[in-house]
């Protein structure tokens, strides 16, 4: 698989759907809650804290704050992938967990640009 970039600003958009995972490691991993809310669309929908929902790209913000300054700089690991689906301009990628929650799942959307960003966002399902 090739990886394409594009940076506006400071910050590296997704490419492809799967960039998703890669860029939200590396932006927590660098503290950065703001760049983790702009992988998201303005209305998506993020299935955390567990048992929530938290919707909209300001309240992911906050959430991604709250869950930041909890990590007390644990480092986070980009996990092993599992195939996308795609369906025209909507992708679904998941991942294996390695904290054992039994499941990751996220539904990307094409954005007028080319770029992916996230719709709806389960990272935690319990097995």
């Amino acid at each position: 698989m090739t990886i394409t970039m594009t940076t506006t600003g400071s910050r590296e958009k997704a490419e492809q759907p799967e960039d998703l995972a890669r860029l939200f490691v590396e932006r927590a991993n660098a503290g950065d809650a703001e760049g983790l809310a702009e992988l998201y669309e303005p209305d998506a929908v993020l299935g955390f804290p567990p048992g929530a929902e938290t919707v909209g790209r300001e309240a992911i913000r906050a959430v991604c704050e709250q869950m930041l300054a909890k990590t007390g700089g644990v480092k986070f690991e980009l996990e092993e992938a599992l195939p996308t689906l795609r369906h025209g301009d909507l992708a679904l990628t998941a991942t294996r967990p390695a904290d054992g929650t039994g499941g990751r799942a996220q539904v990307a959307r094409r954005q007028p640009d080319g770029t992916w960003l996230r719709i709806l966002d389960r990272p935690e399902a319990r097995g």
